[in-house]
């Protein structure tokens, strides 16, 4: 499988801070949903940034699609990503919907009739082209979001992440947006990184990082990140609502041959365990 981002050895710290990562490593395959998980300050959001070239490396390493991350190569880097931030209000620049996803675009150049199709296809895609002229800052959380999306899409990026994307929005408005990149990430064969706290959202990731205090602490698939309750305790996450049920029903007796199951395997196998009795 071919790593898409290669992190290596890398080394960084803001000014006069101490170090934040030392002699990091990691690598991105190509096509996953990778989720980097942690607490607040553990450094996920920064890695984004050392990813996209926003900020510069000490020392290390980090190489994308084959390019280093350098100031020789960052404008082809950067178009090869897609951020998404916590608030979306930071990126938007146009006067309307429209306007807004049309921004990078015209950034590039591109033609003005196929820039049109290219927007309007973006904003079906995230179900927004109906709002194509509304003010970007009158919509709700969700919609901004999507707009967002839709601006990062209508790019052909190869990599989107979610820097804590979702982390404003209530629990049905997350899911939305979680189950459109999915839908996107599928249609356009892209690779996602999953920058959150929120472990649920984690929970649907092919895998998952954990990093505590800039130092990766653990890799895996999430049904086995996730049995580890104790480790996650230990760095100030809760573990998923399923893993504490399941907890409680061993506590109860009730044993279970998997160590980790999402809500609907969790539930679907209660109702198992419940129709055989």
């Amino acid at each position: 499988m071919k790593d898409i981002i290669q992190v290596k050895n890398i080394s960084f710290n803001y000014a006069d801070q101490p170090l934040l990562f030392d002699n990091l490593s990691l690598n991105v395959h190509e096509g996953e949903w990778l989720a980097l998980i942690g607490q607040n300050g553990s450094g996920k959001s920064t890695l984004a940034r050392l990813i996209d070239g926003l900020n510069v490396l000490k020392q290390g390493q980090i190489i994308v699609d084959g390019l280093l991350v350098n100031d020789e190569n960052i404008l082809d880097i950067r178009n090869k990503i897609g951020m998404v931030f916590q608030n979306p209000e930071d990126q938007f620049v146009g006067a309307t919907v429209e306007d807004d996803v049309a921004f990078g675009l015209e950034n590039r150049q591109v033609d003005r009739e196929q820039m049109h199709h290219i927007v309007e296809r973006s904003l079906k895609n995230v179900n927004m082209w109906d709002f194509r002229d509304r003010i970007p800052a009158n919509l709700s959380g969700g919609q901004k979001q999507r707009v967002a999306i839709a601006g990062i899409v209508a790019l052909s990026p190869q990599i989107i992440i979610l820097d804590e994307a979702t982390s404003m929005l209530d629990p049905r408005g997350r899911q939305d947006i979680l189950n459109l990149v999915r839908e996107i990430k599928a249609k356009n064969h892209l690779t996602v990184i999953s920058i959150t706290h929120d472990i649920d959202e984690a929970a649907g990731a092919d895998r998952v990082v954990v990093i505590n205090h800039g130092k990766k602490i653990d890799e895996d698939v999430p049904d086995k990140i996730f049995a580890n309750t104790e480790q996650l305790e230990q760095i100030g996450l809760d573990a998923p609502y399923t893993s504490q049920l399941i907890a409680a029903l061993k506590g109860k007796g009730v044993n279970l041959n998997q160590q980790y199951l999402d809500s609907e395997r969790l539930i679907a196998w209660i109702k198992q365990l419940v129709s055989n009795k």
